[in-house]
């Protein structure tokens, strides 16, 4: 019997089993994966600042400032933060804990990382305006000192969104490399820092969910709606000039701000928030070329692509891929006599040592290397080193329950309605 001649209810199950046998046949895509919060307040992206729903303004770029710096008073309530000149912090630690942030105390914090021209920011908290001007002194005492290594390594549930957007403006007009090593967290508005980083390492978990509009006078959904049409336009423009996908906006308004929506690896790449910043990427082919040669460039892809085939395969784990890129560099002539410090993995040689990269290399995914050209296709979510489980289940459960002091995702835009805490 022909096909065209079964009865209806068998024709019906016969494309049913076939659509299935075909499903059963594709690999089947990693469930998307949400946790609870304790509250949206708690380690959220809370909106309060004004906004007009009419017209909504580009937020201004934040320029480095080279003598603008607001250098008075302040503290750092909503965080904790220190300087190390070690890359190691397995071994090393975490530096020198801040206590004080006027101009003289981070100079001589900072100063012993003068001679290596690399230092690290350890910050662990909120996201709020004292962490914008602690970026700003940070980046205006290392052009003093000729530190232009910097690397950011951050544990944050967030804070207020203007600000990380400021934030995010100064690392990216800064040049700074962001760490979320393994049983860190960066959530909410803080992965609005992420897209400003020249490169990003994640060993830890990073979430999303919507803003929260704490000073809203909305009493419809559609007056909600229409500020938080603003607020996202405010973001959406920020993650283009910042070379992220205006995807991640999209993708936060459909989460309840009661949950996080724990990003993948495929989808961190995906949406431009992990490796190296692609519009960095660009400015840096044009810089090179004229720093550095044409010749230099095209070591620089041909590493990049020899690193891809080499190096970063499935059955390496992290510490062999480190190992790996360190020692291919010699056949590219890295690093390079003429331009060292913008050689791959410089950093390393800043710090003096192959076991210390090494070591770093095995608690973070080290895909710091500078890309001239996309992968064919992105690499499976299992293929990517997951943090220890130890750590992993630290992260879930102070992302669950852990009070606000790990920090809020909000938003200060000389807000007029304080966020509750």
């Amino acid at each position: 019997m022909s096909i065209r001649r079964l009865p209806l209810p068998l024709l019906l199950t016969a494309c049913i089993a076939l659509s299935a046998c075909q499903r059963g046949a594709e690999e089947t895509p990693p469930p998307v994966e949400t946790v609870e919060v304790a509250s949206p307040e708690e380690g959220g992206a809370v909106s309060s600042a004004p906004v007009d729903v009419d017209a909504v303004p580009a937020v201004p770029v934040a320029e480095p400032e080279t003598g603008g710096v607001d250098w008075s008073p302040m503290t750092l309530p909503a965080g904790a933060a220190s300087i190390s000149c070690e890359l190691d912090y397995a071994n090393a630690g975490d530096g020198t804990p801040l206590t004080a942030f006027d101009h003289d105390a981070l100079r001589e914090a900072m100063a012993p990382c003068a001679e290596r021209g690399v230092f690290r920011l350890r910050f662990k908290g909120r996201v709020t305006q004292d962490f914008t001007r602690l970026m700003q002194r940070l980046a205006s005492v290392a052009d003093e000192l000729s530190i232009n290594k910097r690397v950011l390594d951050i544990d944050s549930s967030g804070g207020m969104v203007e600000e990380a957007i400021r934030a995010g403006d100064v690392i990216a007009e800064t040049r700074w490399t962001i760490w979320v090593r393994e049983g860190a967290v960066c959530h909410s508005s803080c992965v609005f820092l992420l897209a400003g980083g020249d490169t990003r390492l994640i060993g830890g978990r990073v979430g999303i969910h919507r803003i929260i509009r704490m000073s809203s006078t909305a009493s419809t959904r559609a007056e909600l709606n229409r500020e938080l049409r603003a607020v996202y336009g405010r973001v959406r423009d920020y993650l283009e000039r910042n070379g992220a996908a205006v995807a991640v906006a999209d993708l936060m308004m459909a989460v309840p701000n009661r949950s996080l929506r724990i990003l993948t690896a495929d989808e961190l790449k995906l949406y431009g928030l992990d490796g190296v910043n692609p519009a960095q990427d660009d400015l840096d082919r044009l810089r090179l070329m004229r720093k550095c040669g044409q010749d230099f460039v095209a070591r620089r892809d041909a590493y990049a692509r020899a690193f891809d085939t080499t190096c970063n395969a499935p059955d390496r784990d992290v510490e062999q891929m480190a190992t790996c890129g360190l020692e291919l560099r010699g056949k590219f002539g890295f690093p390079d006599e003429q331009c060292p410090t913008e050689s791959p993995l410089s950093e390393f040689d800043l710090v003096g040592a192959l076991t210390a990269a090494a070591g770093n290399a095995s608690r973070l995914r080290i895909l710091g290397v500078p890309v001239g050209e996309p992968r064919p296709a992105a690499r499976p979510a299992t293929q990517r080193t997951a943090p220890a489980p130890a750590a992993a289940a630290s992260a879930e459960s102070r992302t669950a329950s852990e009070p606000a002091e790990e920090g809020e995702a909000g938003v200060d835009e000389q807000a007029e309605a304080p966020v509750r805490e």
